[in-house]
Parts: structure tokens; sequence; C-alpha cells
């Protein structure tokens, strides 16, 4: 046993600590506005309501996690004032980021078709190619027929996003039928800068296609490049009403 998961061991020794790392790691990659989420996390404050524990016991105990690696935090800021430190577990992402190494793979793709494509075509492609590896096999087997079996499928594109890189986090609009997708930390953002349309055309791409592959060709995309400095937005809206989707071997999805 290494000297990281020793001291792993012994934080986790306490039960609170295990009660608040279980909390944090319990929470859905997708909720309704205002509900927390995964890549979203929770304060100190939150955490203290649900676990019936006063805020500094809570913050000392999370200094603990932390210090063993098991949760990391992000800064929050809502208006003036210090901002606010939400708590969350750490994702591979967050250790290694896989941004540019997934970049190189989507261009060397591209490169073997021998057509060059568009960077969102390229990263259309790479998204339908690779569903199995990226969402699982049962995913890619049928369409959603509700609208909580789609939204499940927005989940999924979340989770690939995650493991670009992003710390996306999700609103879901208009009873289900759209989610908004809060695109924080961008992976790739030196690239996106100096050139957004490699950037966030592969990414914009990667969303339509992991949808395409989910049976989703139909779902509309539309995104917002740099709605701050660090963050770019993703709409997704479902086709209404629900309907089996065609196969991937289709026309592609709009794509705006």
């Amino acid at each position: 046993m290494s000297a990281a998961e020793a001291d792993a061991d012994a934080v986790l020794a306490s039960p609170v600590r295990r009660a608040i790392l279980a909390a944090l790691d319990g929470l859905p990659s997708l909720a309704p506005a205002g509900q927390p989420t995964r890549s979203g996390g929770l304060t100190a404050a939150d955490l203290g309501g649900r676990l019936g524990l006063h805020v500094t016991t809570v913050r000392f105990h999370l200094d603990r996690l932390a210090g063993a690696g098991l949760v990391t935090s992000r800064d929050e800021r809502a208006g003036v004032g210090r901002p606010r430190k939400r708590w969350l577990v750490p994702t591979q992402t967050d250790a290694e980021p896989d941004g540019y190494r997934l970049l190189a793979a989507v261009l060397a793709d591209a490169m073997a078709s021998g057509d060059a494509p568009s960077a969102e075509e390229a990263g259309r492609r790479w998204a339908v190619e690779h569903a199995v590896d990226l969402v699982g096999a049962d995913e890619v087997a049928r369409a959603a027929l509700t609208p909580g079996a789609w939204l499940g499928k927005v989940g999924v594109v979340v989770d690939v996003l995650d493991r670009w890189g992003y710390a996306p986090t999700v609103t879901v609009e208009d009873e289900g039928r759209s989610a908004t997708v809060c695109l924080n930390h961008c992976p790739l953002l030196e690239l996106a800068r100096a050139n957004p349309a490699i950037a966030c055309g592969v990414h914009r791409g990667v969303i339509a296609g992991t949808l395409e592959a989910l049976h989703e060709p139909r779902s509309r995309v539309e995104l917002e490049a740099f709605v701050g400095p660090d963050l770019c937005i993703a709409h997704i809206a479902r086709p209404d009403p629900l309907r089996a989707a065609p196969s991937t071997n289709a026309a592609s999805p709009e794509r705006l």
C-alpha cells in the first residue's frame, strides 16, 4: 500500500468523512434547475444541512478529505463578496486532463479519412465511431421513448464532456424538453482562444455525434462560445414528440 493510499484509509476511518464523501459521490450527473449535480458539487453549508452537522465541523472534515486527495473544490462567484467554495469528488480529468489527447485522436481519424472534413464533422464522426467505448453498448442500442429516457441520454453526453476535461453543469428546462449545459473549464482553452473554429467546432460535433450514436440524431444542438472568460454554453433540445430515431446511417443531424 502506498503512503497516499494509507493516508486516504486513515482519513476514511471517520464515519463523518465517509458520509460526506458518499453525499458528494452520490450526486446525479443530471438534475432539474436549481438542484445540485455531481460536477457542480455542494457547499459546506449544503452538506451540513443534508447531514445535520454544523458548517464548521463540515469544513474541518472537508479539509482532511482534500488533504488526502479524496475531494476537490472550486470557487463560485455569486455577486459581490468572497466566492463560495463548492466541494466535489474529483474525476480523472481533474488530475489529468485528456482534452488534447482526445483532440489528437479526432484529428488523426480525420486525416486518415482522406476527405478533409470540417472540425465539427470530424468531431461528429469520432463520437459515432467510438460510441461503444464512450458510452457503452447498452446506451447505443435504443432510442429514448420518454422525456426521462431522453434526459438520461443528455446525462451520457455530460459524462463524455467530463471525460474531455470540462466541468459541465446541467439545467433542465421546458418540462424536460431541453437542457442547457454550462461547459466550465475548457480543456482546450488556449486553442479555443487562438482558433475557436477548430476547438469549438470539434466539441459541437462531439455533442451532436454522441447524441447520434445514442439514436437521438434529431436532437438540436447549439453552442455559444465564450459566454464568459472560461465558459461556453451548449443548448440541447429533444424532438417533440419523441419517436424512435432512424439508424446512425441516416442523414446527419442538424447542427447550428
